[in-house]
C-alpha cells in the first residue's frame, strides 16, 4: 500500500512538474483555436496574407474584450502554397492540434484537397475566395461556407461583360487546367454559347508556371479572336498579357477574381493597362470595410491585398456564431449562420443551406492608370 502510494505521489509530481513548465499545455482547453490556412509565400502570397492580417485584426479586439466567453481565440496559422499536396498536409496538421474553426483554404484546388479532412473531423471552414462551385453546390461538404459568389456566378459576368458589353463576338476561352481555372473557364464557355450572340474561337488549357506563352497567344492571334477570356491566376495572366503586347493583339483580355489583384499590376507593368478582371462586388461605400482598411493601414502601414474584405467578413461572422452559438460544435454553429445576419464589409450577410452567402455578388474592373477602377 506504502509502495503504491509513494507512486500515485511521484505521478502526481510529475504532473506538476509539467504543468510549471508547459503552461501552454494546460491553457491549450482554455482557448478558441481558430485556424487559418492558405498561401503564405510563393507567388500567391498576396492571395493569402491579407487574409491573415484580417483575422488578426478582428480577433485582437475580441481578445482585448475578454475573448468569447471568457476563452481567448488563439490563432494557428499553416501556409499551403496554394498547392493541393500540400494543402492536405496542412488540415491534417491543423486538426491534429484540435483547431475548431478553420478560415481558408485561399485557393479552390487546395481548398477541395482539403476539405475532406476537416469534413470527417466536423470542422467548420470558411473560405473568402474559394469560388469553384461543387464546395458549396456538390453538397458533399456540409461544413464548408464562403463570404463570396461561386463560379456559377463569375463566369456569367466575363461572359456576359465581353459580348453584351463590348459587343465582340469571337472569343478565345483559356485556362490553366486547375480546379479554378478550368470550371470557370468551362463555365464562361457555355455562357458565350448559350446566349446566342458570341461565338467560342479557341478553347484551350495551359500549362502553369510556364515561361514562355508565345504558343497559345499565336492560337489566338490565328483565331481572329476579338477577347480572350482567361481562367486562372495572376502569374500567368501577366505573362500572357505581356506577350499579346510584344505581338501587338488587340485582342481584349478579360479574367477573373484569381487576376484581380494589385500583384497583376506589378508584374505585367504597363501591359495590364485596359485588362479586365471580375472581381468581388465592389464595397467602397460599406463603411465597415472602410473602417476595415483604416484598420490595417494604422496597424500595418500598409493597403490591404486581395479578398481582404471576405477574410475580414468570414472571421466576424465565424466569431459571432462561436458566440451566439456559445460552442464551436459544428451543427451549433451552422444554425446560426444560417438564420442570423451579420454585418460585415461585404454586407449585412448571413448564409444558405449550401453554405453560400446571400447577397454578395461580382463587379467588373479595369486597370486605368495603373490601377483596378470599378466598370460602371
Amino acid at each position: 500500500m506504502k509502495l503504491m502510494k509513494s507512486k500515485k505521489l511521484i505521478a502526481a509530481a510529475a504532473v506538476m512538474m509539467m504543468a510549471m513548465y508547459a503552461p501552454g499545455a494546460v491553457n491549450a482547453a482554455d482557448t478558441i483555436k481558430f485556424g487559418i490556412a492558405g498561401p503564405h509565400s510563393g507567388d500567391l502570397a498576396s492571395y493569402g496574407l491579407p487574409s491573415v492580417n484580417a483575422a488578426k485584426l478582428v480577433i485582437d479586439k475580441v481578445n482585448a474584450k475578454g475573448g468569447i466567453n471568457g476563452k481567448k481565440i488563439e490563432m494557428l496559422i499553416e501556409d499551403d502554397v496554394c498547392k493541393p499536396e500540400i494543402a492536405t498536409n496542412t488540415a491534417t496538421k491543423l486538426v491534429s492540434e484540435g483547431v475548431q474553426v478553420v478560415l481558408g483554404h485561399i485557393c479552390s484546388g487546395a481548398t477541395v484537397a482539403a476539405m475532406p479532412i476537416y469534413r470527417d473531423a466536423k470542422i467548420l471552414v470558411m473560405s473568402p475566395s474559394a469560388t469553384t462551385d461543387p464546395l458549396t453546390l456538390s453538397g458533399e461538404y456540409p461544413n464548408f461556407f464562403r463570404t463570396i459568389a461561386p463560379n456559377a456566378a463569375q463566369s456569367p459576368t466575363m461572359a456576359d461583360f465581353a459580348v453584351n458589353k463590348l459587343g465582340l463576338t469571337k472569343i478565345a476561352v483559356i485556362h490553366d487546367k486547375g480546379d479554378y481555372g478550368k470550371p470557370l473557364a468551362e463555365g464562361a464557355k457555355k455562357a458565350v454559347e448559350d446566349g446566342g450572340k458570341g461565338k467560342v474561337v479557341l478553347f484551350e488549357g495551359i500549362t502553369p508556371g510556364a515561361v514562355d506563352y508565345s504558343a497559345i497567344v499565336q492560337k489566338i492571334k490565328q483565331s481572329g479572336a476579338e477577347a480572350v477570356i482567361f481562367g486562372g491566376y495572376h502569374p500567368e495572366a501577366s505573362k500572357i498579357v505581356s506577350m499579346m503586347k510584344k505581338k501587338r493583339l488587340k485582342t481584349e483580355f478579360i479574367s477573373d477574381d484569381g487576376v484581380k489583384d494589385d500583384t497583376f499590376i506589378k508584374v505585367a507593368g504597363k501591359d495590364a493597362e485596359g485588362v479586365y478582371a471580375v472581381g468581388p462586388e465592389d464595397v467602397t461605400s460599406n463603411k465597415m470595410s472602410i473602417a476595415a482598411k483604416e484598420e490595417h493601414k494604422a496597424a500595418f502601414k500598409s493597403d490591404p491585398g486581395a479578398f481582404f474584405d471576405g477574410a475580414y467578413a468570414a472571421t466576424t461572422a465565424m466569431v459571432n456564431a462561436i458566440e451566439k452559438a456559445g460552442s464551436t460544435d459544428l451543427e451549433a454553429l451552422k444554425k446560426v449562420l444560417q438564420s442570423e445576419k451579420v454585418e460585415t464589409p461585404v454586407g449585412n450577410i448571413n448564409f444558405d443551406e449550401k453554405g453560400d452567402a446571400v447577397g454578395v455578388g461580382y463587379s467588373m474592373y479595369q486597370v486605368q492608370g495603373g490601377k483596378f477602377v470599378v466598370v460602371k
